[in-house]
């Protein structure tokens, strides 16, 4: 389990005690103001701790949602506009208006960890958008698993995600070509 400072202030009561803690071999410390109980933990579960306001996109969530085998050099993170900048070097950020923020915004279990991800519906729409961004081969493995996972998406929920970007149509009719 992973613990911010905040947490572990709340959980010793002081941070003379916290210290006693990690030099007593009870807690671990893996990053500034980031604290284990285990002596090892996943980088994606310190990820989703130290930045709880960001959501999972692109290569990240395509990899998580099982789209893809390709395991991502970079944790793809999207943040508000307004939110801060990330200055982590294993994290690659996206700034989002707020208008399409929480669109698709989901948790799923990865790994014994719980995160915030886009929903494989909004990842759709994502592909389409960016879909020059990728390498050709990447694109049609995820195309071609889309294609295996349509029965169980909410094509209606696709429509409405995409009608709230620029080129809506153009992105549904990109769909309907490439995976439906």
């Amino acid at each position: 389990m992973v613990l911010t400072y905040k947490d572990c202030i709340e959980r010793y009561g002081s941070d003379y005690l916290l210290k006693k803690e990690i030099s007593e071999g009870r807690l671990f410390q893996k990053e500034k103001g980031i604290y284990s109980l285990q002596k090892s933990c996943s980088e994606l579960e310190i990820i989703s701790i130290k930045y709880p306001r960001s959501v999972f996109t692109g290569e990240s969530a395509f990899y998580y949602h099982s789209l893809t085998d390709v395991i991502p050099d970079y944790y793809y993170l999207a943040t508000l506009r307004t939110g801060s900048r990330i200055r982590d070097k294993r994290v690659k950020q996206s700034f989002l208006k707020s208008e399409i923020f929480e669109m698709g915004k989901t948790k799923i279990q990865r790994n014994d960890v719980e995160i915030n991800i886009y929903s494989i519906e909004r990842m759709l729409i994502e592909l389409m958008r960016f879909r020059s961004k990728l390498p050709f081969d990447y694109y049609k493995e995820i195309i071609s698993n889309y294609r295996n996972k349509v029965e169980m998406m909410d094509i209606a929920l696709v429509e409405e995600y995409a009608d709230k970007f620029k080129n809506a149509d153009k992105i549904m009719d990109m769909i309907q070509m490439e995976v439906l």
